[in-house]
Parts: structure tokens; C-alpha cells; sequence
């Protein structure tokens, strides 16, 4: 961004704001651009301001949005983008921030402004942020909310997502996604070593258990990725639900993982399968050379295909696909696509996963088994692919996870009790909220000829 003014910013909230700018204009994702090279630079202190800004506006920014239509005197959808996220910046920071005194978040937005070349627009972006900050409550300390409609407004989602969750879980459910999705989510990580739980303890990093998967634990203070064990690779940040869909995968001498990046599943595999070959497929090249830095497993090869027209024959007695998807399981580390997503899209998206599914089972040996996997709640996405696949390929059978699940609790490897409510019939299905993870959906299929 082109520098105006010499107006003097913090280095947290200019950083929080061109972020935000980025996100915006560039379809990027926040969690991206948090922890790239450039945002490194910044202090422990500013770095952790700068992401509680950027992901706060995201989570809350139709309740911002109302609050600040309610106080503008010009018409909201003509305001210039910076001018826009200034003033969600200082009206997060008022509503949410009790730390920061009023005066620097008003002062500071006010600063932002003129910074991006947008004097003009500093007197408004001051007189409303002055106006709101005399009056208001948080969002989350309203009354509790009833119907789908008080649901989406209380809990800043698109009104589409929440009544369909409404339409296939239930009202208690949907409040509970919508909750979760709100709060900053705890960290889960896996460690491939034993050993490195004494490490970390002795570099300050507390955890307790983990609630799904017994090789999991959850972080409850410190940060791990500023250990030399995570520098090492000796561990991985990844979900819970995420963790527990590669354990379902299972033991296999020949696995392919059809949409690899990042690479964590992966790299479980390979840890649960040392003496087995790992084939990894990304699509893009930078993400499959991301992919073969992140997975140290020497029994990983990564390559470069389009995952719907796979180049390889059968043979493989393991596959996972784990297909690009709309993200809705993810929305507590991933606000930034409720305000993108549309219904439209899931079609789009459908047609795609089909297209990889099929390729995907082409590849399995005979009674191999193929796990599709999904981090979204959307049915469209889910059991509709595995019903319309099946319904054209007999050569396959579905696989009950709830046993799959039941063996993994024999072997000491499933933490949570409640197999029942881990499942929704035949399939995996976690629910944020209704469980302390993301929303994953798994299915089991097996090639019976």
C-alpha cells in the first residue's frame, strides 16, 4: 500500500489492515497471510494484535457492518475499501478490545485513512467511530437467540448458511456451529515422537489430552510454533477431526493421498505406515514443492497431477480424498469464507469432488479402500457424492465407519467415547461445537470386485 501522510500507525494495525485489504481484493486467506515471511517481523506483541484484529473483524463483521450503517451519514456500499476496513478496525477494537483505550482506536483508524491516501475521509471515518463509541454492546453479550433469523444476526453469519444447518440439524445445532465458529479455536497438535512431550513442557508449552484421537494434544498455553521441535518438523498443528480421518485410512502397504497440501494427513500416514510407499498428489507445483518441505517422511514421493484425471494404474490398497471443498467445518480458522461462499457454489463444487472420486476409486486394488473426506457440513458436498457414485459403480461397498471407529477404541487409538455421536449412519461426521473440532465428513468404500 502506498504510504500518504505521515501519519504514525502502530505496527500491529497497519499490518492488521493491509491484511484485510489483501483478503478483500485478493480472495486470500488470512491464516496465510498471518503467518507469512513479511508478518514474522513484527513483535510477539504486535503480531498477536495484528491477528486478533484481522480475525476478529472476519468473525464479526456483519454486526460491524450493522452498527456502522446505523451511524454513517453517506451511503455504506459507496465507501472506498480502505476506508471501509478502517472503520471495522476501530469499531472491533471498541466493541471487543478492552484493553485498547478508545482514543488509539479512533485515533489510529483516523490514521489508517490518510496513510492509504483517503484524507478526505478522516473527519467521517472520526465522527462515526466517536459517535459509536459512546454507545453499543458486544454482539456476544446480546439476548440469546431463538430463530434462524436472531441467530445470524447475534452470531455474524450469512442468514443461507445458518437456516441451512437449521433445515438438517436442528436449531440447538445450528446455534452451537454458529457459537464455536465465534471463539478463537484451541490448538491441536501431533507429535511423531514421545519423546518431545518432556521438550515442550520444558519450554513452557502446556497441553492436556487430546479429546478424539489419544496421539493428539491440545494446547493450553504457549506457543508451539516458536519450538525447535515444530522448526523440526518433529511435530504438526493439525485438528483433531483432521487427525482422526487419516487414522481411518487405516494400514496399507501401497496409499495414495489424492489432494495432499499441506500435507498432514500425509504425513500420518506415513508415520502410521512406515514401511509403506506414500504417493502425495497436488495439483499446483508450488503447493506440491510446499508439500514435499512440509512432510519429512522419507517414504512420501510428491507429485504434481490433477487429481480427476490421476496418471497412475491400479494398485493401491489405500487412497484418501480428501477433496478441495467449501470449508463451512472451518469456519472458526477460517472466517473469511462465510462472506464468500455463495449457493451457488456447492454444485460447482459437487460436480468437481465427483469427478475426483471417481478418478480416485479407479486406483484401488481389489478390496482396497477408499476414504473420501470433507471439512464442510453441507450434505451437496457429503453423502450426495457418496450416494451418486455409488449408484453407478457396483463394484464398490460402503464401509460402516461406527466399526471402523469401534476398532480404533480396541487399539487405544480413539479417545472420545460417544461413537454414536461421532457418526451419522454409515459416515463420519463432526459437528464445531457439538464436538471440539472443525466439521469433518468421512466415508469408508471398499472395492469388492
Amino acid at each position: 500500500m502506498k504510504q500518504g501522510s505521515k501519519a504514525s500507525v502502530s505496527p500491529a494495525r497497519l499490518s492488521a489492515f493491509e491484511i484485510l485489504l489483501r483478503i478483500d481484493r485478493e480472495d486470500a486467506y488470512a491464516s496465510e497471510l498471518l503467518h507469512s515471511s513479511e508478518q514474522a517481523k513484527l513483535s510477539p506483541a504486535d503480531h498477536g494484535l495484528a491477528t486478533e484484529i484481522v480475525m476478529g473483524v472476519l468473525r464479526w463483521r456483519s454486526v460491524l457492518d450493522a452498527e456502522l450503517r446505523s451511524a454513517s451519514s453517506q451511503k455504506f456500499e459507496k465507501l472506498d475499501a480502505e476506508v471501509l476496513c478502517a472503520l471495522r478496525m476501530g469499531l472491533y477494537q471498541l466493541r471487543f478490545l478492552e484493553r485498547v483505550p478508545a482514543r488509539a482506536a479512533i485515533h489510529e483508524s483516523v490514521d489508517l485513512v490518510k496513510r492509504a491516501r483517503k484524507a478526505s475521509a478522516a473527519g467521517f471515518v472520526n465522527a462515526v467511530l466517536r459517535k459509536l463509541s459512546a454507545t453499543g454492546i458486544r454482539a456476544d453479550q446480546s439476548p440469546a437467540a431463538e430463530t434462524v433469523e436472531a441467530i445470524a444476526e447475534k452470531f455474524a453469519h450469512p442468514q443461507w448458511l445458518v437456516e441451512r444447518w437449521h433445515e438438517q440439524y436442528g436449531i440447538e445445532v445450528a446455534r452451537q456451529i454458529c457459537a464455536y465458529d465465534q471463539q478463537v479455536p484451541q490448538t491441536a497438535i501431533r507429535l511423531w515422537e514421545p519423546s518431545t512431550e518432556q521438550e515442550l513442557q520444558v519450554q513452557g508449552i502446556n497441553f492436556m489430552p487430546g479429546a478424539l484421537v489419544t496421539s493428539a494434544r491440545r494446547i493450553v498455553s504457549g506457543d508451539v510454533t516458536k519450538t525447535k521441535a515444530f522448526r523440526d518438523g518433529r511435530l504438526a498443528v493439525q485438528d483433531e477431526a483432521s487427525q482422526l480421518v487419516a487414522s481411518l485410512v487405516g494400514r496399507g502397504k501401497r496409499i495414495l493421498d489424492c489432494c495432499a497440501a499441506p500435507g498432514g494427513k500425509s504425513s500420518i500416514l506415513a508415520h502410521r505406515n512406515s514401511g509403506a510407499s506414500v504417493l502425495a498428489v497436488e495439483l499446483h507445483p508450488h503447493r506440491a514443492r510446499l508439500l514435499r518441505k512440509l512432510v519429512r517422511a522419507s517414504n512420501v514421493q510428491v507429485v504434481a497431477a490433477d487429481a480427476r484425471q490421476l496418471p497412475f494404474s491400479i494398485g493401491f490398497d489405500r487412497v484418501l480424498v480428501d477433496v478441495p471443498c467449501s470449508g463451512t467445518g472451518t469456519l472458526a480458522r477460517n472466517p473469511e469464507i462465510k462472506w464468500r461462499l455463495k449457493p451457488e457454489d456447492l454444485a460447482d463444487l459437487q460436480t468437481r469432488q465427483t469427478a475426483i472420486l471417481r478418478s480416485a476409486m479407479v486406483t484401488a486394488e481389489s478390496g482396497g479402500r477408499v476414504v473420501y473426506s470433507t471439512c464442510s457440513l453441507e450434505r451437496e458436498e457429503n453423502s450426495d457424492v457418496i450416494e451418486r457414485v455409488l449408484a453407478d459403480e457396483r463394484s464398490f461397498r460402503l464401509v460402516s465407519v461406527p466399526d471402523e471407529l469401534k476398532c480404533l477404541m480396541e487399539k487405544g487409538e480413539l479417545a472420545w467415547s460417544d461413537l454414536q455421536l461421532l457418526t451419522s449412519g454409515p459416515y463420519l461426521r463432526t459437528m464445531p461445537g457439538v464436538h471440539p473440532c472443525d466439521g469433518f465428513f468421512a466415508s469408508i468404500l471398499e472395492k469388492v470386485a
